[in-house]
């Protein structure tokens, strides 16, 4: 269940990426102006709303390519390790792990910088899918030695 998951979290990062490629961040600002809105009439305040808006007013050409790079790219290299493992292809298994562990290694470097509590969440996320991975390449290898 958790790879099919990670497949379908590859996914949505694949189409994730391809909008923001074309996406300008004018359209982005523009579109979380009209959701934040009314919230900030409601309460200029909010929390959320007004960090989103001012992200949303900060988010540079050169930020916006890079996730847009990071999510494609990352969800293309996910994507091509579930199609793996869920054909049974024994390779599938350690590359994965060490995939995972560089995305792992390199979102808390990120989170380092960021303090994004989203690449926490992705990073706990991808360290469960690693051992369920684990878990299975050991009842796989033991099905298959002699």
């Amino acid at each position: 269940m958790s790879v099919w998951l990670k497949g379908a979290h590859a996914l949505i990062e694949c189409v994730g990426g391809v909008l923001l490629y074309l996406v300008t961040t004018e359209t982005i600002a523009s579109w979380v102006n009209m959701l934040t809105q009314e919230e900030l009439i409601e309460d200029p305040n909010d929390f959320i709303a007004s960090h989103l808006s001012r992200t949303a007013a900060e988010f540079s050409v050169a930020s916006k390519e890079f996730y847009a790079f990071y999510l494609l790219s990352h969800g293309l290299i996910k994507l091509f390790l579930v199609v793996g493992l869920l054909r049974g292809k024994l390779w599938s298994y350690p590359a994965s792990l060490v995939a995972l562990g560089a995305f792992m290694a390199y979102q808390i470097y990120r989170y380092s910088y960021t303090h994004s509590p989203g690449l926490l969440v992705l990073t706990i996320f991808d360290a469960v899918v690693m051992w369920l991975i684990w878990q299975e390449w050991k009842t796989v290898r033991h099905h298959i030695t002699p």
